[in-house]
């Protein structure tokens, strides 16, 4: 049986053909090569039997061509290459994943219980995910064209508008408790509009998270 893999995710199909759309990262089944297994066994070559014949075999084989020498450490290439190889975006990224739910938890009981302790807290969390935000990006954009090659196939279309709402809604909801700081206090549309700004941060968390996951294990 066949195998074929994804040049964009790494994804590997097995089948006689490769599918339509990738499952994974929903490349074109043109994106796929077929892996070829190598064969073990290396061709068993006679040595030559003078000095001259070596140097006239050495000269008619064709040279090998020596790779790229690495970028250096501290220029561009270099360090998003370093944080490409040590993950830094999946790293990062745990900061919003994780802050923001509870952020938004302590939102709403902060409405339940009219504490405004709660709210509080939330705020400083909110700041502190603010200020993730640009390595997060950063390294995430990093990895999208580097690892997968900038596509923007459906998948990473709405993992890079989910990552969008993230940052602006993060923003925004930090802007919003400094301009009116009592915003859960009243049972006012105002506070009906930032809870509906909240649960909106976590929808748009909760996706942009599947889809990295999605594309770490290839599910």
């Amino acid at each position: 049986m066949k195998q074929w893999q994804c040049t964009i995710c790494g994804y590997i199909h097995t089948g006689e053909e490769p599918p339509d759309i990738c499952p994974v990262c929903g490349a074109d089944k043109s994106l796929f090569i077929e892996l070829v297994e190598k064969n073990e066994e290396t061709p068993v070559t006679s040595q030559p039997e003078s000095k001259e014949q070596a140097k006239n075999a050495e000269a008619s084989s064709s040279p090998e061509l020596a790779p790229p020498p690495p970028a250096p450490l501290f220029s561009y290439d270099g360090i998003t290459n370093l944080m490409l190889r040590h993950h830094a975006h999946p790293i990062s990224v745990h900061f919003p994943n994780g802050i923001i739910p509870m952020a938004v938890t302590f939102i709403f009981l902060a409405v339940i219980f009219q504490f405004a302790g709660l709210s509080k807290a939330s705020f400083y969390n909110m700041v502190f995910v603010m200020l993730t935000l640009p390595a997060v990006l950063f390294t995430g954009y990093n990895e999208w064209k580097k690892k997968y090659k900038g596509a923007l196939t459906r998948i990473f279309v709405i993992k890079i508008v989910a990552a969008a709402i993230v940052s602006a809604g993060t923003l925004t909801s930090v802007l919003w408790f400094l301009i009116s700081p009592d915003v859960l206090q009243a049972n006012s549309f105002e506070r009906t509009l930032f809870l509906t700004l909240q649960l909106v941060l976590v929808g748009a968390t909760g996706i942009a998270g599947h889809i990295g996951g999605k594309l770490v294990f290839k599910d």
